[in-house]
């Protein structure tokens, strides 16, 4: 049993581009697929299938790759909140990841968001991951 399962996503895809795969194939949940949305979103990830099977279901994800250089546009992934220490950030300060180059993702009452989306809510939330 995984006790982290967020972790675990950013480990498998972590390892995908570490190993230059096209695609990664993750165990599915809701937090995970609203995270994939937003890394679809901000230009991280190709694309992305959610396939439900009779139990979990999974996530592919097509990893993207710079075509001339063969580098992946996810450079660097970590999580931030653990399950034995939550980090938590108020919409005052809100992380900057690569003085903005980047991304911080958040778990907030209103949904999975990026810092900048959760700043011009003017909402705080769970920092999950940085993204760069």
């Amino acid at each position: 049993m995984n006790t982290d399962p967020i972790a675990d996503y950013l480990t498998r895809v972590r390892n995908a581009v570490k190993a230059n795969h096209r695609i990664v194939e993750i165990p599915s949940s809701n937090i995970k697929k609203e995270i994939t949305k937003v890394l679809y979103d901000k230009g991280y990830i190709q694309s992305y299938k959610f396939e439900d099977s009779a139990v979990q279901g999974t996530i592919k994800i097509a990893l993207k790759y710079n075509p001339n250089t063969k580098q992946s546009a996810i450079v660097k992934i970590d999580r931030v909140s653990k399950p034995g220490l939550r980090k938590y950030a108020g919409s005052e300060n809100l992380p900057r990841v690569l003085n903005g180059l980047g991304i911080a993702i958040l778990s907030t009452s209103q949904g999975v968001m990026t810092e900048k989306e959760a700043k011009t809510l003017k909402i705080g939330g769970e920092v999950l991951c940085y993204v760069y």
